[in-house]
Protein backbone atom coordinates (compact mmCIF):
# COMPACT_ATOMS: atom_id res chain seq x y z
CA UNK A 1 0.00 0.00 0.00
CA UNK A 2 1.76 3.61 -0.86
CA UNK A 3 0.05 6.71 0.27
CA UNK A 4 0.23 10.22 -1.92
CA UNK A 5 0.27 13.22 0.07
CA UNK A 6 -0.26 16.29 -2.55
CA UNK A 7 -0.78 19.72 -1.16
CA UNK A 8 -1.90 22.44 -3.68
CA UNK A 9 -0.47 26.02 -2.96
CA UNK A 10 -3.64 28.11 -3.79
CA UNK A 11 -3.48 31.64 -5.65
CA UNK A 12 -4.05 34.47 -3.15
CA UNK A 13 -8.03 34.32 -2.09
CA UNK A 14 -8.80 30.86 -4.02
CA UNK A 15 -8.21 28.42 -1.44
CA UNK A 16 -12.30 28.48 -0.88
CA UNK A 17 -13.10 27.95 -5.05
CA UNK A 18 -10.37 24.71 -4.70
CA UNK A 19 -11.88 23.57 -1.47
CA UNK A 20 -15.32 23.94 -3.44
CA UNK A 21 -14.19 22.08 -6.81
CA UNK A 22 -13.19 18.82 -4.60
CA UNK A 23 -16.50 19.39 -2.29
CA UNK A 24 -18.83 19.15 -5.73
CA UNK A 25 -16.84 17.99 -8.81
CA UNK A 26 -12.69 16.51 -8.34
CA UNK A 27 -14.14 13.99 -5.40
CA UNK A 28 -17.13 12.80 -7.44
CA UNK A 29 -14.91 12.35 -10.50
CA UNK A 30 -12.25 10.15 -7.95
CA UNK A 31 -14.94 8.48 -7.30
CA UNK A 32 -15.56 7.25 -11.11
CA UNK A 33 -12.30 6.21 -11.59
CA UNK A 34 -11.04 4.52 -8.65
CA UNK A 35 -9.15 6.68 -6.98
CA UNK A 36 -9.44 6.47 -3.28
CA UNK A 37 -8.58 9.60 -0.80
CA UNK A 38 -7.91 9.37 3.02
CA UNK A 39 -8.77 13.15 3.85
CA UNK A 40 -8.64 16.57 2.92
CA UNK A 41 -7.25 19.24 5.27
CA UNK A 42 -6.40 23.08 5.21
CA UNK A 43 -4.04 24.70 7.77
CA UNK A 44 -5.56 26.22 10.74
CA UNK A 45 -1.87 26.81 12.18
CA UNK A 46 0.82 26.67 10.50
CA UNK A 47 2.99 28.77 7.51
CA UNK A 48 0.29 28.71 5.34
CA UNK A 49 -3.28 29.29 5.14
CA UNK A 50 -3.83 29.08 1.36
CA UNK A 51 -3.14 25.40 1.37
CA UNK A 52 -5.12 21.97 0.71
CA UNK A 53 -3.47 19.06 1.95
CA UNK A 54 -4.46 15.74 0.77
CA UNK A 55 -4.28 12.12 0.76
CA UNK A 56 -4.52 9.40 -1.75
CA UNK A 57 -4.18 5.67 -1.26
CA UNK A 58 -3.06 3.17 -3.91
CA UNK A 59 -2.22 -0.46 -4.01
CA UNK A 60 1.14 0.46 -6.65
CA UNK A 61 2.64 2.96 -8.31
CA UNK A 62 1.22 1.22 -11.22
CA UNK A 63 -2.53 1.28 -10.27
CA UNK A 64 -1.73 5.35 -9.62
CA UNK A 65 -0.39 6.00 -13.18
CA UNK A 66 -3.36 4.55 -14.82
CA UNK A 67 -6.07 5.66 -12.52
CA UNK A 68 -4.40 9.16 -12.46
CA UNK A 69 -3.81 9.50 -16.17
CA UNK A 70 -7.11 8.35 -16.77
CA UNK A 71 -8.96 10.98 -14.13
CA UNK A 72 -6.49 13.51 -15.92
CA UNK A 73 -7.87 12.59 -19.38
CA UNK A 74 -11.67 12.72 -18.31
CA UNK A 75 -13.36 14.90 -20.41
CA UNK A 76 -15.80 15.54 -17.39
CA UNK A 77 -12.77 16.76 -15.29
CA UNK A 78 -11.40 19.17 -17.56
CA UNK A 79 -14.71 20.71 -18.19
CA UNK A 80 -14.75 21.28 -14.37
CA UNK A 81 -11.52 22.37 -14.01
CA UNK A 82 -11.48 24.57 -17.20
CA UNK A 83 -15.19 25.75 -15.66
CA UNK A 84 -13.14 26.71 -12.34
CA UNK A 85 -10.74 28.58 -13.73
CA UNK A 86 -12.42 31.03 -16.03
CA UNK A 87 -11.36 34.17 -13.70
CA UNK A 88 -7.68 33.06 -13.65
CA UNK A 89 -5.86 29.79 -11.92
CA UNK A 90 -6.58 28.23 -8.55
CA UNK A 91 -3.72 26.85 -7.52
CA UNK A 92 0.26 28.54 -7.74
CA UNK A 93 1.59 25.45 -7.21
CA UNK A 94 1.73 21.93 -5.54
CA UNK A 95 3.34 19.40 -4.75
CA UNK A 96 3.16 15.38 -4.43
CA UNK A 97 4.97 12.75 -2.28
CA UNK A 98 4.51 9.48 -2.17
CA UNK A 99 4.95 7.63 0.62
CA UNK A 100 5.36 3.73 2.18
CA UNK A 101 3.94 3.08 5.91
CA UNK A 102 6.66 1.90 8.34
CA UNK A 103 6.27 -1.25 10.59
CA UNK A 104 4.49 0.49 13.47
CA UNK A 105 1.79 2.55 11.45
CA UNK A 106 -1.74 2.75 12.02
CA UNK A 107 -2.44 2.53 8.07
CA UNK A 108 -0.49 0.03 6.50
Amino acid sequence: MLYELRIYHCMPGKLAAVVTRFETATVKLFEKHGIQPVGFWTVAIGESNADLYYILKWDSLDERQKKFAAFQADPDWIAVRNKSEEAGPLIASFSNTILTPTNFSALK
